[in-house]
């Protein structure tokens, strides 16, 4: 038996998927832009590291 919904709760649900697919992006992109900061600075502290195990062999 299917449900039909009022066009009130039809607008509510589409809200309602709006506003969690808002979410789902705002949480990508908080996980993407960590994952990249951190591979940055991990980056630039490897090239410091190998910078300090060059000088001390000279």
């Amino acid at each position: 038996m299917p449900v039909y919904l009022t066009p009130e709760q039809l607008a509510a649900r589409n809200k309602r998927s709006l506003w969690i697919a808002l979410g789902l992006v705002a949480f990508i992109l908080l996980i993407f832009s960590t994952t990249f900061l951190r591979m940055q600075r991990n980056l630039a502290d490897r090239e410091a590291q190998q910078q300090a195990i060059a000088e001390r062999s000279r």
